[in-house]
């Protein structure tokens, strides 16, 4: 063990330490600290760095509310930082209301959770907090779905949301989103208000916390989810196809079922591995269907079974991934192509025009999107990255993300919710089915009717967050020529606004050949994240294997050369 001497600023850290100890209610994190402090008292040097970790300030909020790894702490995920992020909401929720003069001041929010650790227990503390300030609590009956609470805030009239989750990341992590009244999630500069006010809170000690009188909804929330839900489809489209399912041990197996039964899908087959809630996340590196290895098992399970389609939700259920068959073997399906396959349903089935015309896709996703809603007569749209902006798009009547995110009835759920995404795209594979064709036929005619759009992505994982905005800004003060070899025709920093789009992290490079290449820092996790979309015409069917050939050599050449450019 390695040690060293106390200076006077590791005192204070020390002392700021105690002081958090003495303020957190859980017994656990209480430890926790205690034992980390110890360490560092004594002279313990890799304790005294954890402990400067923990305490290099408050866990930040933004527009994805929380996120972190769980532990005692400010910079960590426990029921001290959420008892004030409560806090902190719950008073700009109220003085929003009060400068509104049309209702009485009293936040009702839903409080939706999942299955990771302490999920349910943030949740209940999160109530506590609500209730106590005068406002009233509405508390989903159990761990359930994203979407289930997106919906359920227009549903029950609530001013607010807060989503207990961590969504795909590791297991030892949580987080805490939340939606405004419209079902939206937080854009600048509500994220930096709301911040303002959790700042204001001194201590936990100084929050009023109530018990046990917030209100736990019946199984009817979720039952008029389902009937939603399942209301995006044609009740007179095919019903014929075979899925298997998994939700990678997070709460959308039951969820999913459920509505399949309800649609009159035969039942999908899950994998009984992955089949029920399981925070440690047993089978998968990352619960993340994006990432390798993640759906072996369902894949696996497919072999055997030799369904129509696998399908797979993260933990929360509001991301979809879709697997095909493809000459005997199972090809997982890029999120922007299943982007394309369900914007292709929505204007086929008529389901855009009238008031909601707008196509919608984030930045970093395929120009795909884009070139179908021209031809169709529709509006497109390209917001910044996440459902945060694509939600709140006016006229919405389809958005997506290649992340696998999905928003198919806006309407009602205006977020990405991979249960009606999974709805709609065995819909969609149901009625080809019964025409003789597949997903990739409907994917082969997109792009012989508006070029080959094909995309990759990569990400290059930090435990330094300095190394990204290293990374970033090597590439403004000498930004490429050329990449793969072909020159660069414009370069953007998308950090000043390009488009009418708010300022974000990032540049973004469009090649003389239009293939475009975007460069931004994770918003959730630490990465820097690198996407490269190639777009060949096609000189009729006959020039579709050509195209895509030509496809695939560009985006290696660019991803070779982004891989050295991006390199820490």
């Amino acid at each position: 063990m390695s040690s060293t001497s106390p200076s006077a600023g590791t005192d204070e850290l020390l002392q700021e330490a105690r002081t958090w100890v003495g303020d957190d209610p859980d017994p656990q994190t209480r430890d926790e600290l205690t034992a980390v402090v110890d360490r560092a008292a004594a002279g313990d040097a890799a304790a005294l760095a954890d402990l400067e970790d923990r305490f290099v300030g408050f866990l930040e909020f933004g527009t994805a509310g929380l996120r972190g790894a769980l532990g005692a702490g400010p910079n960590r995920m426990n029921r001290s930082v959420v008892i004030r992020t409560a806090a902190g909401f719950t008073a700009y929720l109220t003085r929003r209301l009060d400068a509104e003069g049309d209702r009485t001041p009293a936040p009702a929010v839903v409080i939706g959770f999942d299955a990771r650790h302490n999920s349910d227990v943030f949740a209940r503390d999160t109530a506590a907090v609500v209730e106590a300030a005068g406002g009233r609590a509405l508390m989903l009956p159990r761990p359930l779905p994203t979407p289930v609470l997106a919906f359920a805030i227009g549903h029950l009239g609530a001013d607010a949301g807060v989503m207990v989750t961590a969504s795909h990341n590791p297991p030892q992590d949580n987080g805490y989103k939340v939606y405004l009244g419209d079902g939206s999630q937080i854009v600048p500069p509500v994220d930096a208000d709301i911040a303002a006010d959790i700042a204001r809170v001194a201590s936990v000690g100084h929050v009023p916390m109530s018990t046990d009188s917030w209100v736990t909804q019946g199984e009817e929330v979720l039952d008029a989810y389902l009937e939603a839900a399942v209301a995006v489809l044609d009740p007179t489209t095919p019903r014929d196809v075979t899925v298997v399912h998994t939700a990678l041990h997070g709460v959308g197996s039951d969820v999913v079922q459920r509505a399949f039964a309800l649609a009159g899908f035969p039942a999908p087959s899950p994998v009984p591995s992955q089949e029920h809630p399981d925070p440690a996340f047993p089978t998968v590196a990352f619960p993340n269907p994006e990432e390798s290895g993640a759906i072996d098992a369902a894949l696996e399970l497919a072999d055997e079974l030799r369904p129509d389609l696998v399908i797979a939700n993260d933990p929360d259920a509001d991301r979809c991934a879709v697997a095909v068959p493809d000459d005997g073997r199972w090809r997982m399906l890029r999120g922007d192509e299943v982007g394309a396959l369900l914007g292709h349903h929505v204007i086929a089935r008529g389901r855009a025009g009238g008031d909601r015309p707008v196509l919608a896709r984030s930045i970093v996703s395929s120009r795909l999107l884009g070139a179908m809603a021209e031809a169709a007569g529709l509006q497109a749209q390209e917001t910044l990255t996440g459902f945060k902006w694509i939600g709140r798009v006016p006229g919405l009547a389809y958005g997506y993300e290649e992340a696998l995110g999905y928003c198919v009835d806006p309407a009602t759920v205006p977020d990405k919710d991979g249960v009606t995404a999974a709805l709609m795209v065995a819909e969609l594979a149901a009625t080809l089915k019964a025409q003789g064709r597949t997903l990739l036929d409907v994917l082969d005619e997109l792009a012989v009717q508006h070029g080959v759009h094909q995309t990759d992505a990569f990400s290059v994982r930090v435990s330094d967050l300095s190394l990204i905005t290293h990374v970033m800004s090597r590439l403004r003060t000498l930004p490429p020529t050329e990449i793969g070899g072909v020159p660069v025709a414009i370069a953007e920093d998308l950090s000043e606004g390009i488009d009418g789009l708010p300022p974000t992290e990032g540049l973004r490079f469009l090649l003389a050949d239009r293939t475009r290449v975007i460069v931004r820092p994770s918003g959730t996790e630490p990465k820097l994240k690198v996407y490269i979309e190639a777009l060949v015409p096609v000189d009729g069917p006959g020039g579709l294997t050509p195209a895509r050939e030509q496809a695939t050599r560009t985006l290696a050449a660019v991803r070779a050369s982004m891989e050295e450019l991006t390199a820490v």
